[in-house]
């Protein structure tokens, strides 16, 4: 270095600021959570720290990087998840339901060069999501009836809503990760009274038509047993009809004499009857 530089302390410090600003103007820093897209003349010509599913920690490009000093320029876009709201949409259920729904999604920057040229920014793509957000919404929800939200039928909902939404998304360069629908509320007033009646109307046609089957049911199982127990008495007295007819008797004999507490007095009940009367054939002994 020339002895008069170093003896001239503001000539000293001029090369000190320029080799800084050369430096600045050369080296960049590329954080784990940023994506850098570098132009050269207003072109793009590369993508530093750029999002790949299941990229490792360490080997996606971040850290020290070079540029060519004064040509080069970099923006920087997130490469983290990223939120989208959507408050107090309309919808119109299948059902003819007017609903107010809270929804919001996240989504995430895949194709940096792609957003910046079509969205310009995270703020620009999420202002161009938003509509697409509120229209696929209302497509998805105007399937399906307001009691689908409060079922787990829920969850498939806001799958398609998701499948439709990275659809349209993706001409933007940015993925939807994921959709929720925070509130589903009917509006106050004659809406909401007018649906939760129509709601009751509903369960209670169901509870009725369950209760009918339940019943219809019960009554083929009763007689099926019925005749199941036919079957079972018909073979086993069948074996012995003298017993079959003996056991019958006997039968008859208790509720007549209110042997079996069925009367109004236990054993309470008289009858008077020839001795030869068939009736009483049994208490004659089985040699007749």
């Amino acid at each position: 270095m020339n002895p008069a530089l170093l003896r001239n302390p503001v000539a000293l410090g001029i090369a000190a600021l320029l080799l800084v600003i050369l430096a600045a103007a050369t080296f960049a820093i590329v954080p784990e959570t940023q994506q850098a897209v570098v132009y050269r003349l207003a072109q793009p010509i590369r993508v530093v720290n750029q999002y790949q599913p299941d990229q490792q920690q360490g080997q996606s490009g971040a850290g020290l990087i070079m540029r060519v000093p004064f040509l080069d320029r970099i923006t920087w876009v997130d490469k983290r998840v990223l939120d989208l709201d959507l408050e107090n949409t309309q919808v119109l259920s299948t059902d003819q339901l007017r609903l107010n729904v809270d929804a919001f999604a996240r989504f995430r920057v895949i194709n940096p060069r792609l957003m910046l040229a079509t969205a310009g920014s995270e703020e620009g793509v999420a202002n161009q999501l938003r509509p697409l957000f509120g229209s696929t919404l209302r497509n998805e929800l105007g399937k399906v009836p307001f009691t689908a939200l409060l079922s787990p039928e829920r969850t498939q909902v806001m799958d398609a809503i998701q499948t439709g939404l990275d659809a349209r998304a993706r001409q933007y360069g940015v993925e939807i990760v994921d959709v929720r629908i925070k509130e589903a509320e009917l509006p106050e007033g004659t809406p909401l009274d007018s649906a939760l009646r129509r709601m009751q109307t509903a369960r209670q046609q169901e509870a009725i038509t369950i209760t009918a089957e339940g019943q219809r049911q019960a009554r083929i199982v009763q007689a099926d047993a019925d005749a199941a127990a036919s079957r079972i008495y018909a073979q086993s007295f069948g074996k012995d009809a003298e017993f079959y007819d003996f056991y019958r008797a006997m039968q008859s004999y208790r509720r007549t004499f209110g042997a079996d507490g069925s009367g109004e007095g236990r054993g309470a009940t008289s009858i008077i009857l020839s001795p030869n009367n068939s009736y009483l054939r049994e208490f004659e002994g089985r040699a007749r």
